[in-house]
């Protein structure tokens, strides 16, 4: 802890130098708190102390909500790692996870290793990334997939037709406001490459929409029956606060204290609004945009 002051102390001086115009030669060692500091070991730390005080105040903070909403790119290990250490620090009373449908998630709970060959031939990434996140804590799991045979009609009925609670207190039977309407196509035109017509993108849109509300019904129904912390698995896009699972909550049940985590990739940050965003190297995959004669690039 004493570094950890000094560190602020040195910060401090840092962006008083710059308002002076006083510049120090770099490698320097500097004096702080009676420790002997070289200025490039301070430049390091600045880098990577950020990233774990804020892991470290946000699984306290994390601890104390009734619901997590723990984001991710699908296909980020990094991600699933930190998702995993949270979990396990959280203790939760119950998951609920994206990837599974109710039934999907019993027969995982029932024999999760053999559940393997069903998981990758279901098109998510690599079940050992999943695995260990659904595993970190042995309390039941909410599946909150929406099944495909449904996703389908989803494109031609909207997304009120085929939502299992009140489609109206979840704001499916009303129109997206133009702005929203607008940023929801601009981000599915860009996820496509910009291959698509705007007009055929409509009934993504209703998807993501039917998801959301989809999580945040598992999400509630799960702490009505456990309590909480309910720790929710999912993709950044259904993390956002601004129109995600979290905005569900905050509206039809806001005696909840809700904590979304984003987490980015090379240092960009996820749209959308979170509570605390953490960034990791990206994972390694081909260019999507290759299979509609683009690139990505």
């Amino acid at each position: 802890m004493r570094f950890l002051k000094c560190f602020e102390i040195w910060l401090h001086n840092s962006i008083i130098s710059k308002r002076t115009k006083h510049r120090e030669g770099v490698g320097v060692s500097t004096s702080y708190c009676g420790l002997s500091i070289s200025r490039n070991a301070l430049i390091l730390f600045a880098f990577l102390w950020p990233q774990l005080a804020l892991a470290q105040a946000g699984g306290k903070v994390m601890q104390a909500s009734d619901v997590v909403i723990l984001g991710e790119v699908h296909d980020n290990p990094t991600h699933h790692e930190a998702q995993a250490r949270f979990v396990r620090a959280i203790s939760p009373s119950a998951l609920v996870v994206e990837m599974l449908t109710p039934e999907q998630a019993e027969e995982l709970m029932a024999d999760p290793e053999g559940y393997r060959d069903r998981w990758n031939a279901s098109g998510w990434p690599d079940y050992d990334l999943y695995l260990p996140v659904f595993t970190a804590a042995d309390v039941p799991i909410f599946g909150a997939a929406v099944p495909r045979d449904v996703a389908r009609q989803v494109y031609t009925d909207g997304g009120a037709a085929h939502f299992s609670g009140d489609a109206g207190a979840y704001g499916l039977t009303a129109p997206l406001p133009d702005d929203q309407q607008a940023a929801r196509l601009d981000l599915q035109f860009a996820a496509h490459c910009e291959a698509m017509p705007r007009a055929a993108l409509g009934g993504m849109i209703e998807m993501q929409r039917l998801r959301d509300a989809t999580l945040a019904k598992a999400a509630i129904d799960a702490f009505e029956v456990h309590g909480g912390p309910v720790v929710v698995i999912t993709g950044n896009g259904h993390a956002r606060k601004d129109w995600g699972v979290p905005s569900h909550l905050a509206r039809l049940r806001p005696d909840l204290t809700v904590f979304s985590l984003g987490q980015g990739e090379d240092g960009g940050t996820p749209e959308g609004g979170f509570d605390l965003v953490l960034d990791a190297p990206a994972a390694q995959r081909p260019d999507p945009c290759l299979q509609f004669g683009k690139s990505a690039q």
